[in-house]
């Protein structure tokens, strides 16, 4: 799919937003749904799925493991193998661009007596395996085959069976945690995840909600300790998935600095480990109403109104950014229509993600005339209230997908318009992204 021609778009000063945007469904729970109704007994029914390209490709890989997946008129339906099941898939798994799907997924087959290897595009094939890999070696994983700092392709075996371990996570990673409670599935015994640093709970949420036997202590010192007991009988549930955050932060930005907007933002997951966009724009002054509360399949969800704002730059401390890492890029096009500095904090995790996504920000802003400073990991931006002098510039996406639609939203604001260098990966978690911006007024072609 990226291997065909770029297809450039620019987005423009946009008169005010208004309507109601319906985001797709949240990422991370799109995956894990896939991934644990597959290995449920029984059928999973699915509602609000992500069809993105990174979910769709966790659920190729759950059929080639033996799960059935169809989609019946607007649910996902899926049928099990049952836990501790899964067959050897008979071809490498290709994950294409999605970093979520390959980390859980090798998490997931890391405890069983079986060979598999995994493919994807090249942005993905530059992306380091190695700390999923450290503790699912310690659980008897062998890596086969792998290129230089444990990157794909990777070929693992499995073991015949999987020690339990205890294991203290090195840094702030949802998918790392995840990785190693998903192979402590088809392990004997208890396995022991320490998490210094909290981040987003879904897996945990999930796997009690199909049936694991699974608990989360948290010590005097704020350390979760999640404990979870070895192959359990999983049992298809019905999840309805909630707006995904890291897709809402475009209409909900765009609204933001667009003057005279009013959106309202249905159906947003409010789990407070993914909310931290949210809170930095509070501080800085955005007019956002939360409407509506309410919990779903386990989850804190709720609308939001949104109305065009006089932001002022604030500093977003480093201990922020685990609820909030895949929003920076459109915080800081946030930042670039503030009244003085915003400063950010603790982005050492942006360096590794589908691209070198803190330069990639930093190169963007810069050759669209914003005032920006990029450090090891802090991003300092100098806003221009109006985005005076602001635009003009054409970004690298670098087959980003966030930096991609986060500088599409600055156009709609900046005194001149904004142009990305390909639209094509857009697709990988936001297929609707331009329809519905242009649905409530803003002018991308």
């Amino acid at each position: 799919m990226h291997d065909a021609a770029p297809r450039p778009l620019s987005a423009a000063k946009s008169e005010s937003l208004t309507g109601r945007a319906r985001v797709p469904g949240d990422k991370s729970i799109s995956h894990r749904a896939l991934m644990f109704g597959g290995l449920a007994a029984g059928q999973t029914r699915i509602t609000g799925l992500l069809e993105g390209e990174d979910v769709l490709r966790t659920g190729a890989a759950m059929r080639a493991m033996g799960a059935q997946i169809e989609r019946r008129g607007d649910e996902w339906v899926v049928s099990g193998t049952g836990n501790g099941a899964l067959l050897e898939p008979k071809e490498a798994l290709d994950f294409g661009n999605a970093g979520t799907g390959v980390r859980l997924t090798m998490g997931l087959v890391g405890s069983y007596d079986m060979e598999t290897r995994f493919i994807g595009d090249a942005s993905l094939s530059k992306r380091p395996m190695g700390r999923v890999l450290d503790p699912l070696r310690e659980m008897g994983l062998q890596v086969l085959a792998a290129e230089p700092g444990d990157r794909l392709p990777i070929t693992l075996r499995g073991p015949k069976h999987a020690a339990p371990i205890t294991y203290r996570v090195p840094m702030p990673s949802a998918q790392v945690k995840s990785a190693v409670l998903i192979a402590a599935l088809n392990a004997p015994g208890i396995t022991t995840v320490i998490e210094p640093v909290a981040t987003r709970d879904h897996t945990e949420k999930m796997l009690a909600g199909f049936g694991a036997s699974l608990q989360v202590d948290i010590d005097g010192d704020g350390v979760r300790h999640i404990r979870i007991e070895g192959q359990p009988r999983l049992t298809g549930q019905t999840i309805a998935v909630p707006g995904d955050p890291s897709s809402a932060a475009f209409p909900l930005v765009a609204a933001v600095i667009v003057p005279g907007s009013d959106v309202i933002i249905e159906n947003m997951l409010m789990n407070p480990t993914r909310t931290g966009l949210l809170t930095t724009l509070l501080e800085m002054g955005a007019d956002i109403t939360i409407v509506d509360r309410r919990n779903e399949g386990g989850e804190d969800v709720a609308d939001l109104r949104v109305r065009g704002s006089e932001l002022k730059g604030v500093i977003v401390p480093a201990e922020r950014a685990p609820s909030m890492i895949d929003e920076y890029p459109v915080l800081a096009v946030a930042a670039c229509f503030a009244e003085g500095e915003t400063l950010m904090q603790g982005l050492e995790e942006l360096r590794v993600k589908e691209s070198d996504r803190l330069s990639a920000v930093a190169n963007g802003l810069k050759v669209n005339g914003v005032d920006c400073v990029e450090g090891e990991a802090t991003l300092a931006v100098t806003g221009q209230p109006g985005g005076k002098g602001l635009g003009g510039g054409t970004v690298e996406t670098h087959l980003d997908h966030r930096i991609a639609m986060s500088f599409l939203v600055m156009g709609l604001a900046a005194q001149k318009p904004v142009t990305i260098d390909d639209q094509a990966m857009i697709a990988t978690s936001f297929p609707d992204f331009t329809d519905l911006m242009r649905r409530l007024g803003a002018r991308i072609d």
